[in-house]
């Protein structure tokens, strides 16, 4: 078939669908075979069994899942889904970014899916409201921004969950996980040290925390709070708390700061916070400073030198002076592990760091070790503090 032919067939097929589609909204009819066969027939199409489980999958696609997405966001191996307009869907599956073999018809089919996936999540997205940050009920994570806010078009980007909780050795097995960065790591969830992961989007922060998680001793209990649910640690003792959005009329959003302090009521052993952004750093240093040892959480940031100014730029936000963000970090966080993706896509763990106060008082990272491109270790000044740090942790 030339690609004239196969362009029309395309089109037909898409006339015929929506044909299809009114006709069923039209009289309030769920897409079964048999509705489905009748409108056909109506039409004057007759289609064998085979075409019409086709037209019923591909509308209940558009009713209850994401449409043309859905093949994408089941593939193995898919992390993210990224649409920036209808003739641009793009797939992360740990290579970078590829353009996927999927199209849309317009903008208008855009919107109406961007519209629907956010109607599932309980969120509004239209004209007065066109972006929304929520999580599917599969799931998922969706942002979505509506045009003429986007100029290109409507953006919708999916952040596809984790199917299953990786281990250390097999993130070592792929490369992410120098062998002796693995026995550190196991070694401070033993001590107990209070840490954060530090990267960009999309470097593997998630993965990991979840992997060292899983390494907690079934014995003692984990308070994982959220804003939208990621981590799902192989371990029998886990308790989940995911914040909360306000609903369409402004009311009811429950904040990661208030969710921080209910876990502190629920004799938490390992306080998580899964992504510290906002005003909620304040209590989880309180409670890393108040006898909470081995909590950990992740922060979005380019380096680990970058990791104490971007928590004094949070702790002053929320009302904190900078002297008492310094002083509450330099007690509170033992240590920092930092992530990032290289150029070929691969998630790997770059360096480990310690915190240490400066002569004007401020807290630095100093690192103690650095993985180069081919795994090989280089040890910095901050490694005797941190050999200190698990030696002391680990007599207690």
């Amino acid at each position: 078939m030339t690609s004239t032919a196969a362009a029309t067939a395309t089109t037909a097929d898409q006339l015929l669908l929506e044909r299809v589609r009114t006709a069923l909204a039209s009289d309030n009819s769920e897409p079964t075979p048999a509705r489905v066969a009748a409108v056909l027939r109506q039409e004057g199409r007759l289609l064998g069994d085979t075409a019409v489980l086709g037209v019923v999958d591909a509308l209940r696609r558009e009713i209850a899942g994401a449409g043309p997405l859905d093949p994408l966001l089941a593939e193995p191996g898919v992390t993210d889904v990224l649409v920036h307009g209808p003739r641009e869907v793009w797939i992360d599956k740990g290579r970078g970014l590829e353009r996927a073999a999927v199209t849309l018809d317009d903008d208008g089919a855009v919107r109406r899916l961007a519209q629907r996936l956010a109607a599932a999540a309980g969120r509004r997205l239209d004209d007065s409201t066109p972006y929304v940050d929520a999580r599917l009920p599969n799931g998922s994570r969706l942002h979505a921004v509506l045009s003429p806010i986007s100029a290109n078009g409507t953006c919708i980007s999916l952040r596809v969950p984790a199917r299953r909780t990786f281990t250390l050795d097999e993130l070592i097995q792929a490369g992410s996980i120098p062998t002796n960065g693995a026995r550190l790591l196991r070694r401070m969830i033993q001590a107990r040290l209070a840490f954060l992961i530090s990267g960009g989007t999309g470097t593997g922060k998630t993965t990991l925390l979840s992997a060292m998680l899983s390494l907690v001793p079934p014995a003692e209990r984990i308070v994982l709070v959220e804003d939208s649910a990621e981590l799902d640690p192989n371990h029998p003792h886990v308790v989940h708390l995911e914040a909360r959005p306000p609903n369409v009329e402004g009311a009811g959003e429950i904040t990661l700061r208030t969710l921080v302090r209910q876990a502190l009521r629920m004799r938490p052993d390992r306080l998580v916070v899964g992504e510290v952004r906002g005003a909620e750093v304040v209590d989880l240093l309180a409670a890393l400073n108040t006898g909470h040892e081995g909590g950990c959480g992740t922060l979005h940031a380019n380096s680990a030198a970058e990791v104490p100014a971007r928590l004094e730029a949070l702790g002053v936000a929320a009302g904190l002076d900078r002297a008492a963000v310094h002083s509450q970090l330099a007690a509170a966080v033992d240590a920092v592990i930092h992530v990032l993706r290289a150029r070929d896509g691969r998630r790997r763990i770059a360096e480990f760091c310690v915190f240490t106060r400066s002569t004007d008082g401020l807290v630095v990272a100093q690192e103690a070790l650095r993985f180069d491109r081919s795994g090989n270790v280089h040890e910095g000044p901050g490694m005797d503090r941190l050999s200190e740090l698990l030696a002391r942790r680990e007599d207690t």
